[in-house]
């Protein structure tokens, strides 16, 4: 626990631990500042950080980052000059961009109506066992490639042990029986989310990542859902070429940053 008053006039401010991963600013019993670490599917852990007093959020910073090991991280949108500044004073700099799509559903809108399944794919829900073989599979030629942190953000909770699959989240693509492909949507939010769409190395270029788009999007337009929204690191130049191809339009950009000292 630690107090400070720099800034702030003659009442001093208390940083509290009120959670394994969550921190109060404190001052005459009200809560001025609010942080917070989650650690993601990935294993990496985000802070946040809640104040909208300059030396509030510089006190929790300091708490958060001598209690979490390195590296840490953070997502900022790149229109918030004051939180980029914030994170700057901890010591945080860009790792990554990532931009953000609005992404629509009709059919008439993305093309997508007359796609045809390439031949010998089939687009179902999977099963568990098989969608956990071919989940490991993409996560395995990604790391070896271009490396994990270059695809959307998770923001499932972090479980420990084995990661958790929902397999009512996911469509595949089999090519003669076997997974070749997946798209993974988070639907119970206000806008459903694209939260992955990935095809292994040996499959690309066969139209399965277009197959996959057709059967999900066209299915959230019967339903009443008019646009999804999708993430895309802008290193990944195929895929924000097949989002702006079916329509996509930008809605801003995230950057990733981190903070590697070690305290």
């Amino acid at each position: 626990m630690n107090s400070f008053s720099t800034g702030l006039g003659a009442r001093a401010v208390t940083i509290c631990r009120v959670a394994d991963n969550q921190w109060h600013a404190v001052r005459n019993d009200l809560v001025v500042g609010r942080g917070y670490a989650a650690r993601r599917l990935d294993g990496r852990t985000f802070l946040s950080i809640d104040t909208w007093r300059d030396a509030v959020f510089d006190r929790l910073a300091v708490a958060m980052l001598d209690d979490q090991p390195a590296p840490r991280y953070t997502v900022v949108d790149e229109t918030d000059a004051e939180l980029m500044a914030g994170w700057g004073r901890a010591g945080f700099v860009t790792c990554r961009r990532e931009s953000g799509y609005v992404v629509p559903t009709d059919p008439r809108i993305t093309g997508l109506s007359a796609t045809e399944t390439p031949p010998g794919v089939r687009i179902e829900t999977p099963a568990e066992t098989p969608l956990r073989e071919l989940d490991e599979a993409i996560r395995a030629e990604v790391e070896s490639a271009v490396g994990w942190q270059t695809m959307p953000a998770e923001v499932l909770p972090w479980q420990g042990g084995t990661r958790p699959l929902d397999p009512a989240s996911y469509t595949v693509a089999l090519r003669d029986g076997r997974y070749a492909g997946l798209i993974r949507i988070a639907a119970r939010t206000r806008r459903p989310r694209i939260g992955l769409i990935a095809v292994l190395a040996a499959e690309q270029r066969h139209g399965i990542a277009r197959a996959l788009l057709g059967h999900v999007l066209g299915g959230l337009h019967r339903s009443g859902t008019d646009t999804v929204t999708a993430e895309v690191d802008e290193t990944n130049e195929a895929a924000m070429r097949l989002f702006e191809a079916i329509g996509a339009q930008r809605s801003g950009r995230a950057l990733e940053l981190v903070n590697r000292d070690e305290v």
